[in-house]
């Protein structure tokens, strides 16, 4: 994804208050279980290339997992957010507002069904951009 507008706020360059980047750090030293399973199956480029980021700031907001290629964002909730729904609905629609489609999975769905969540996360960053995908890789 090229937005520059999206680059912006969720890019390199971006700015991000101090606060807010002690926070992703935090969060990055505190995975869950079901997260840094996830984790391990999406760094370093491992699902078909594509490169993600975890605790990603992306303007007032704290991504789980963001790749900026695809502008997509993962989100692994817990049960704290059955009691946030209005809360995570509304940082949904915003996400969606500047461009970024959102996939929200349980911790549970982590934890009981990972290559499921894997194929959902595959399937979406395949319609969501051209992306890395080599002829070879297509065909799984």
């Amino acid at each position: 994804m090229t937005d520059p507008n999206l680059s912006a706020i969720s890019g390199r360059h971006r700015q991000i208050p101090a606060i807010l980047l002690r926070r992703a750090r935090e969060l990055r030293q505190r995975q869950t279980p079901a997260e840094q399973s996830l984790w391990e199956c999406l760094r370093a480029s491992r699902l078909y290339g594509y490169k993600f980021r975890r605790q990603h700031n992306i303007d007032r907001f704290i991504a789980d997992f963001y790749c900026h290629e695809a502008g997509l964002v993962v989100e692994v909730d817990g049960t704290i957010h059955d009691r946030q729904q209005e809360k995570d609905a509304a940082r949904d629609a915003w996400m969606e507002s500047v461009g970024l489609q959102v996939l929200r999975v349980t911790n549970q769905q982590v934890q009981e069904d990972l290559e499921g969540v894997l194929v959902v996360i595959a399937e979406r960053l395949r319609t969501s951009s051209p992306g890395p995908f080599s002829s070879q890789e297509k065909g799984r």
